[in-house]
């Protein structure tokens, strides 16, 4: 009698000749195992190979052909139990190792890079890395947790960084001396410490390093700076070092930027750019604060306090002015003039309002003193010029003798001068041609005067005839000259 064949879900099976019927006394082989039809020759073997293969998941090297959805396969190629899914057969309880991504995968399937020697899981529509995170080529990458001991033995868990084998970072939630050295990491801060024999550095901005913190002045190196030996913007600082500004726009002062050092071309530029205001130096002598030296804004003045003194030459193109006092002091005892220049006249100009002032001054081409105003000048008479004895060097100046003498052949004077009165003894003037005159006629008494009754007026000490009555005075001689 025929047999049909269901499947568990109740489907006839179908056989190798296409139909879903089994006849008597036949065999199919179109499975893993065989099925016998009734009465078939050696049914006794055939059921027992088919009990063989049954236990060992028909291991081999290939997998069954025309398998059943479900059926079970030792693949002894990878020494892995798969199963058929319907389209493949696919490990089970493990990941499948091959150096490709297994095709036709199933969410949750798991594949082993035996290239990478990494862990995949499919997704349900891609194989997402599992582990580890770098490749057998890349060797130790990424953050590896560890449990060392500290100085005192008692065991603390890290976060290592590691890459291409090296740690490079170690992160912390307390510090840490480690009991065994840590190439790097003689000592493990709380937080995270960099290997020190790499020259690590942190490259980007962070929270810490954008608001500096300044409150330490310790540097922990030479090139670990505390935060509050750093110059501060937004505040008065002090620097004990010197400091350098390597460009031409230099250094600029004030809420309005009124002062400005720059450089250009090697030149320096010290500048009150404010308009009007003043540029002072002060100075601070004796605890008093002083200003020797100032420029006025408004004016372009310049104010010098105090003693100067210049080792170079002095060259003023505009006035010289005395503000303070009429009489310019100079210690010195002499001061010289027209230094480095021709001989040429030089002395003193006294401004007035004629075309050229008053001058005194030497005259080169004279070789003597002049002085004069309004382009009228003479010779300034020295006493070398003058003489004792004006009768042997006449035209000359005169000087007295040492006993207080005059000497001159001839005098002339500009004028006749009145009579000296006869009681003046003390009278030191020199006496006119008519005083001289008047005189020879009077030897005493008092001057008469004419009345008409004599012939020749001013003569009436020496006459021809006696005086009449009311001339003269008690006491006064008189002299009759006969005819």
């Amino acid at each position: 009698m025929p047999y049909t064949i269901n499947k568990t879900d109740g489907t006839a099976l179908t056989l190798a000749n296409g139909t879903t019927t089994l006849a008597d006394g036949t065999k199919d082989n179109n499975y893993s195992i065989t099925l016998f039809g009734k009465s078939s020759s050696d049914f006794g073997e055939g059921l027992n190979e088919n009990q063989i293969k049954l236990l060992e998941n028909s291991a081999g090297t290939s997998a069954p052909t025309n398998p059943l959805r479900g059926e079970l396969w030792f693949d002894t190629n990878s020494n892995q139990i798969k199963v058929y899914d319907g389209t493949s057969f696919k490990p089970t309880g493990g990941a499948k190792s091959q150096a490709t991504a297994p095709t036709s995968p199933s969410a949750g399937d798991l594949w082993v890079d035996s290239d990478d020697d990494q862990l995949y899981v499919y997704t349900g529509s891609a194989f997402q890395l599992v582990g580890p995170v770098y490749t057998k080529g890349q060797t130790l990458s990424g953050w590896s947790i560890e449990t060392i001991n500290n100085s005192s033995g008692v065991s603390k868990v890290i976060a290592s960084m590691f890459v291409g084998n090296t740690r490079v970072a170690i992160l912390s939630k307390e510090a840490i001396t480690p009991q065994t050295p840590i190439t790097g990491f003689a000592t493990i801060a709380s937080g995270f410490t960099l290997n020190s024999t790499l020259g690590s550095s942190f490259s980007g901005n962070s929270a810490q390093a954008s608001a500096v913190d300044v409150s330490g002045t310790t540097n922990t190196s030479a090139t670990v700076i505390a935060g509050g030996n750093f110059l501060r913007a937004d505040a008065a600082d002090t620097t004990t070092g010197a400091l350098t500004i390597d460009a031409d726009g230099g250094i600029i002062i004030g809420e309005e930027q009124e002062l400005s050092i720059t450089a250009s071309s090697g030149d320096i530029t010290v500048a009150q750019t404010r308009q009007d205001k003043d540029l002072s130096f002060t100075i601070n002598d004796g605890g008093v604060t002083k200003t020797p030296l100032s420029f006025a804004g408004a004016t372009g003045n310049i104010t010098i306090t105090g003693n100067t003194t210049i080792t170079g030459n002095l060259s003023i193109t505009g006035e010289f002015e005395n503000t303070s006092s009429g009489v310019i002091t100079v210690d010195d005892a002499f001061v010289k003039v027209n230094t480095g220049n021709s001989e040429v006249d030089a002395g003193l100009i006294v401004e007035t309002t004629d075309t050229d002032d008053a001058r005194i001054f030497y005259d080169v081409s004279e070789n003597y003193w002049a002085a004069g105003e309004n382009q009228s000048y003479s010779q300034v008479i020295r006493l070398a010029d003058a003489v004792v004895d004006g009768d042997a060097n006449k035209e000359k100046v005169l000087k007295t003798t040492a006993a207080g003498n005059v000497k001159v052949t001839t005098a002339t004077l500009g004028a006749v001068g009145s009579n000296i009165a006869t009681s003046d003894t003390s009278n030191a003037n020199v006496s006119s041609v008519g005083q001289v005159a008047e005189s020879i006629t009077r030897w005493g008494g008092s001057v008469i005067t004419d009345d008409s009754s004599n012939s020749i007026a001013g003569k009436r000490y020496v006459e021809t005839v006696a005086p009449t009555s009311g001339q003269g005075s008690n006491g006064d001689l008189w002299f009759v000259r006969e005819n």
